[in-house]
């Protein structure tokens, strides 16, 4: 999101070393920011968690298989914490 609140326009391209190869992914900030605060409460960099999320990723592609890993990861927290208050 920008600054105001309103969505960031469009994806936001970056590039990664993985495997020894540059290649890039294209996220829109909010996931962006999501896989951050992922990887920081893992204790580890972002890096690190898409090199992760890229072995694990099958056949689809890097961008979105890291959407679909931090949409279950909040889905897996928000079941959590669901539990706990019932």
């Amino acid at each position: 999101m920008s600054q105001d609140g309103t969505p960031a326009p469009g994806p936001q391209k970056r590039s990664i070393t993985i495997a020894g190869h540059s290649t890039s992914i294209s996220l829109e900030a909010e996931f962006w920011d999501a896989l951050r605060d992922i990887a920081r409460e893992q204790g580890r960099s972002l890096t690190a968690l898409l090199r992760d999320i890229d072995a694990g990723r099958g056949e689809s592609g890097l961008s979105s298989a890291a959407r679909l890993f931090a949409l279950n990861y909040f889905r897996q927290l928000a079941g959590s914490s669901e539990n706990r208050l019932s």
